[in-house]
């Protein structure tokens, strides 16, 4: 005779098994100049049920490794939002137009200010779901990725559904919008960053938080990279843009950092997507 426990461990076997099953395919046409169409990466809560929506941005790496497989922090942040709850869409900016990681190139043919519409596109096709709750989506994004989620709360793109719950920017690079008067937050994003960082250093996001044009989240010690997981910190070579003139940046997880990162994320969501 199967017993009730029995029967309950073999239920949350099956919904462990289907949280971690592959990312759904989808795509829509980025509102870009380029009109160029989007492949995304979705994953949904099992329930079914009309869902709070984060669209994720990848940083200037892109979404996949050179094997193909995707990024141990997208993968680490997207079973996060899953299971707190959130549909979460990663809409490939890169891939969808032919390119690779840009890294460690200058001559880049879609910018952050850009990239805002593809984040404001991935919200006009969340909205669009049956599965999701188009009152609630949040953007989110690392590095290019999180400058990207700077131009959503402050550049010409809008979602049509209403505007963004919240924004979160990964060690963004501040500098553009700080100096630029195209860029007007309607609304304050949080900026996450380490006080280490020599890729995209915070001095300028500083400069934006004195405006009190964003909400500055500071991690002492830190360095570019620091919420990924069990990544060994490294210097990295040949970055295009930094604030060392030889191109070298340093990467890698902080423990104390990413473990307070994680809370501060997912208590802006519970609040912003509530």
């Amino acid at each position: 005779m199967i017993g009730k426990f029995t029967i309950a461990l073999a239920v949350l076997g099956l919904l462990a098994t289907q949280a971690a099953a592959d990312y759904e395919d989808v795509t829509f046409p980025s509102r870009a100049s380029d009109g160029a169409t989007l492949q995304g990466y979705l994953r949904r809560p099992l329930h079914g049920k009309p869902a709070p929506a984060v669209v994720a941005l990848h940083g200037c790496g892109g979404l996949f490794t050179k094997k193909g497989d995707m990024l141990r922090r997208h993968d680490d942040w997207a079973e996060r939002f899953v299971m707190a709850g959130y549909v979460v869409l990663f809409p490939d900016s890169f891939g969808s137009r032919g390119m690779d990681s840009i890294c460690n190139t200058r001559e880049r043919r879609i910018v952050p200010r850009e990239r805002a519409a593809d984040a404001a596109a991935a919200d006009d096709w969340l909205a669009a779901q049956p599965f999701v709750d188009k009152t609630r989506i949040a953007v989110l994004g690392w590095s290019n990725g999180g400058s990207s989620v700077l131009w959503a709360a402050g550049g010409a793109y809008k979602p049509e559904a209403g505007e963004w719950r919240t924004a979160i920017a990964f060690y963004p690079g501040c500098r553009v919008p700080a100096e630029s008067a195209k860029w007007m937050p309607r609304f304050k994003p949080y900026v996450l960053i380490g006080s280490a960082d020599n890729w995209t250093p915070p001095a300028p996001c500083r400069t934006l938080a004195e405006r009190d044009a964003v909400r500055l989240i500071e991690y002492p010690g830190a360095v570019h990279g620091f919420d990924a997981p069990n990544t060994p910190r490294r210097t990295r070579p040949g970055a295009a843009y930094s604030a060392t003139a030889d191109g070298n940046v340093e990467v890698g997880t902080d423990a104390k950092a990413r473990t307070a990162a994680i809370k501060e994320v997912m208590t802006i969501l519970a609040e912003a997507l509530r």
